[in-house]
């Protein structure tokens, strides 16, 4: 198995960013979020599962998963986004594990939004938390996902507040949106994560 470094951070936070960055590098990344959406692909028992929960208006015209409208109602509706996220969460470690196994590199990067909420940081064997200013977070998700700001603001607190997500941090990206300090901070803890897999299987 190779060493995992499990990133996390707030929604918005830049998490895809800086995992684009570790990849630049040659590091596997495993994204929580990619699985998530391959998990729930037209036809598998999770797309049929959440089709029978929510109806058949929560698809669009192509029978697709309706992702905004879907959005919309978990994060208005605490008891059904955590029906959700009971469905789904067994069947994206799963896959996980399985992806991690696959890979030969020294280490990977692990890309989990929900790393604490879910309490999955102890799969992994360091913990890199991505600092990001909420009020930077709330502009990117109100742009990113063109949402209102009610919204971006509900699905930001759904999560832990950033103080408590930073305690269970091993190491720590300040992205306050330059993209040189993310790229230098990157590359510093690239070389880390090898010698850790070193010492690791010294």
């Amino acid at each position: 198995m190779p060493y995992i470094v499990a990133l996390s951070g707030g929604i918005a936070s830049g998490k895809s960013t800086i995992a684009n960055l570790f990849a630049q590098l040659g590091v596997p990344i495993i994204d929580a979020d990619v699985i998530a959406r391959q998990v729930v692909q037209i036809g598998t028992e999770a797309y049929k599962l959440i089709v029978k929960h929510f109806s058949q208006e929560i698809l669009l015209p192509n029978s697709e998963l309706d992702r905004s409208q879907l959005r919309e109602i978990i994060f208005n509706n605490d008891h059904e986004r955590l029906w959700l996220n009971n469905l789904l969460h067994p069947i994206i470690q799963e896959q996980t594990r399985i992806q991690i196994a696959q890979q030969i590199a020294a280490y990977v990067i692990w890309v989990v939004p929900l790393l604490v909420e879910n309490n999955l940081h102890n799969f992994a064997d360091r913990v890199l938390m991505v600092d990001t200013p909420e009020q930077l977070q709330l502009e990117r998700l109100i742009q990113r996902d063109n949402i209102d700001k009610s919204l971006a603001q509900k699905m930001i607190s759904s999560q832990i507040s950033s103080k408590k997500r930073l305690t269970y941090a091993d190491d720590i990206i300040v992205n306050n949106g330059d993209l040189t300090s993310l790229t230098a901070q990157v590359n510093k803890l690239h070389q880390q994560y090898l010698n850790n897999f070193n010492i690791k299987n010294g």
